[in-house]
């Protein structure tokens, strides 16, 4: 029904433009990896503009995945909420205009303080290195925005949350309070590592939304950077998705789920004691264009079905289905229609 998936995230316009090694160099950037722009990565935004041949896609993790679900849904229309904050800008109307093309209902808190958020994709063969200036994105405040009526009121409409773990570098008070109302009545409440920096120096925002996570998601990296934070002691993957689950959790009514992806290799998540991997779909090399989305387009798959109560081992199957679609072409883009059974 419409509005029964719900996200909250960093709404960013993605400028991706395939870059040479020279350019990576000279901003510093790793070729996979993903950070916040600082002062030195300011004429970044400019000079790839300038130099490289760009295309622009409504972007930002989360906004990635609900915009995914919605696809993989396709009927009814606005299934998926969006909440997150936005310039009064040309960026922000094309932010708008993608949500409604892709049938998403967005409710943007709109300000004019800073300009809407933007994040470069700089693509060095199959490698991505994101640089995120979130300007704007990063204004979103609860009193503001979610505590009105009106939109909280869709909160409460949706009964699977999902928020990339991005947001809680932007406001942890509006994590926590759409987390609660979940755990409060026995709605999943699902989140995403998203990247290494986020274990490392938001640890304790992590840390307060954690007993609150009915299902975890993240990447090999991801889970290697949480278990030297946490203190695992591992570097098994699968220990990893072990402890992860065993963490304290508020509701008791559900297991906490871990779901890792590694690439190319098996989507492992934990079933009780157990964890099981899940293969891959196959791809060739050749068909790869853009690794970037991979991983947002996988939780997108997954909460579609999520969303319909459907059993988990289908959820990370359609999460599979939809990264392998989104990797063969440039952004996170995809088809008019899924095929996905």
């Amino acid at each position: 029904s419409p509005n029964s998936l719900f996200g909250m995230g960093n709404p960013l316009l993605d400028i991706s433009a395939v870059v040479d090694k020279d350019f990576l160099e000279k901003y510093g950037l790793k070729p996979n990896d993903q950070i916040l722009a600082e002062d030195k990565h300011k004429a970044l935004f400019d000079e790839i503009v300038k130099k490289f041949k760009v295309e622009y896609h409504a972007g930002g993790a989360t906004q990635n995945s609900i915009k995914i679900a919605q696809w993989m849904i396709q009927d009814p229309h606005k299934v998926c909420t969006f909440f997150g904050c936005i310039g009064e800008d040309k960026f922000g109307e094309i932010l708008k205009q993608k949500s409604e093309e892709a049938h998403v209902d967005a409710y943007y808190y709109e300000q004019t303080e800073e300009p809407t958020g933007t994040c470069a994709a700089c693509i060095t063969g199959d490698n991505r290195s994101l640089v995120a200036n979130l300007a704007a994105a990063n204004c979103y405040k609860k009193d503001k925005h979610l505590d009105l009526k009106e939109n909280w009121k869709l909160v409460e409409k949706a009964k699977v949350y999902y928020i990339a773990g991005f947001f809680l570098t932007v406001s942890l008070e509006s994590i926590l309070k759409v987390a609660k109302h979940a755990s409060e009545n026995n709605k999943l409440f699902t989140l995403n590592l998203s990247a290494p920096f986020i274990s490392q120096f938001f640890k304790d925002a992590l840390m307060e939304v954690m007993p609150y996570v009915d299902v975890l998601f993240g990447n090999e990296t991801e889970a290697a950077t949480f278990s030297k934070e946490q203190g695992f002691q591992t570097e098994d993957i699968e220990e990893i998705a072990k402890k992860a689950e065993a963490l304290p959790k508020v509701n008791k009514k559900r297991p906490r789920i871990v779901v890792f992806t590694q690439g190319k290799d098996g989507t492992i998540m934990t079933k009780g004691d157990k964890v099981e991997t899940f293969p891959v779909l196959k791809i060739d090399q050749k068909d790869i264009v853009d690794t970037n989305g991979a991983g947002d387009a996988f939780v997108g798959g997954f909460l579609s079905e999520l969303v319909q109560d459907k059993e988990l081992e289908q959820c990370v199957k359609a999460g599979h289905y939809a990264a392998n679609i989104i990797i063969r072409r440039a952004g996170c883009t995809f088809p008019e229609k899924p095929d996905f059974h």
